[in-house]
């Protein structure tokens, strides 16, 4: 992704996913009490998976375009 604006929407899907990963994972966990969630370990494992792809997002966005790219 080479553009300002695709780069920053990359950052932002991915701290949302993060952050909604990590609050399904502390959920399951039973860290988080007060849903149907809470103690339910699908929901902790689902929550591991998407706080990952949020990180994975962070980074594509943050990365700097290689050479021979031109910043738009």
């Amino acid at each position: 992704m080479n553009s300002r604006v695709g780069r920053m929407v990359l950052v932002v899907v991915g701290v949302i996913a993060l952050v909604v990963g990590v609050v399904f994972a502390g959920q399951g966990a039973n860290l988080i009490p007060g849903s149907s969630m809470t103690g339910d370990r699908m929901w902790l494992y689902i929550g591991v998976v998407v706080a990952v792809v949020g990180i994975v997002l962070i980074v594509l966005g943050l990365r700097r375009p290689g050479r021979g790219h031109t910043n738009v």
